[in-house]
């Protein structure tokens, strides 16, 4: 009797691990698997290259990215749908006292330091703006260019996006002019912003910032990038990664990717390449700031 007990808990056992190994095959480790992520739609043209470059160099790696919205892909960590995501903030100490709640740990990279550009059609005369005057623009329904004095109309990408959620913390109001609405992506604020010469159009610098990319260069024709000023005096600075590393230039915001896969996962590993030589090496390349080797400032002094 405890022989037919012994033989049918062994092939029980048996029949579980043939259950399992569908599952588990191919071992999911930092070089190889599947995995899911979630990105920022701002972030979509570093990313995309990262992880071409990734999976060129890891075969038998598929990496998975979902790009959308940063209120969309926080509330999916949230829920336990993704386990790797890249936004533009640490979480809340609310998020991280329901997460605890839920014994879920996570880990926390910033990869780069990022900025909201702001562009307008080329015919455009004003082509610097302040902080005070976009604030300005965003809530006063009657705001019109100092220049052509035509009405202002700005466009976002999307609606709880991370260009607006951070234009509206800075305002510290979610209280926008009806001037104010939403497309549907980055590359359709572009396209708004090329047919229409009162635009202004706020979108994240990732996809207007590598000129040696062939469809950046197509997203440029057709456009000017503002310079910003803080105040209505100081001096007024463009988005490139110099200014943006010092913080002279206003609107900047930081890159991080958020992880709870394994420490052995696909997740992880790629989590590890972006914060890497590697990773960081792409960044620098798209025209972001590393966030782990910063870029060297060469000053040019002219000569009298």
């Amino acid at each position: 009797m405890k022989r037919i007990n012994v033989l049918f808990i062994l092939c029980l056992i048996a029949l579980t691990n043939c259950d399992q190994n569908p599952m588990a095959s191919p071992k999911n480790t930092h070089q190889k698997g599947k995995a899911y992520i979630y990105v920022e739609e701002s972030f979509k043209p570093l990313f995309e290259t990262s992880i071409s470059t990734f999976e060129s160099l890891n075969p038998q790696a598929d990496l998975v990215a979902k790009y959308t919205t940063e209120g969309k892909i926080i509330q999916a960590f949230l829920e336990g749908k993704v386990k790797t995501i890249t936004i533009t903030r640490e979480f809340t100490k609310a998020e991280k006292y329901y997460l605890k709640s839920k014994n879920v740990e996570v880990t926390s990279d910033r990869i780069a330091l990022d900025a909201v550009a702001l562009i307008v059609h080329p015919e455009n005369k004003d082509t610097t703006i302040s902080i005070p005057q976009l604030k300005k623009f965003l809530k006063d329904k009657s705001s019109v260019w100092p220049t052509s004095k035509e009405p202002v109309t700005i466009v976002f990408d999307q609606m709880n996006s991370a260009n607006f959620n951070y234009i509206t913390e800075l305002l510290q109001t979610k209280t926008l002019s009806p001037n104010v609405f939403a497309a549907k992506s980055n590359e359709e604020v572009l396209e708004y912003v090329k047919k229409n010469k009162n635009a202004v159009g706020i979108i994240g610098l990732n996809w207007i910032s590598d000129q040696e990319d062939f469809e950046v260069l197509n997203f440029l024709d057709g456009i000017h990038v503002m310079d910003v000023r803080l105040t209505d005096d100081s001096p007024s600075f463009k988005p490139i990664n110099g200014f943006i590393f010092t913080r002279e230039y206003p609107l900047i915001r930081d890159v991080w990717m958020i992880n709870k896969g394994s420490r052995s996962s696909l997740n992880t590993g790629f989590v590890n390449f972006m914060v890497g030589e590697k990773g960081q090496i792409l960044v620098h390349k798209s025209e972001l700031v590393p966030a782990n080797n910063p870029i060297r400032l060469i000053q040019m002094n002219p000569k009298n």
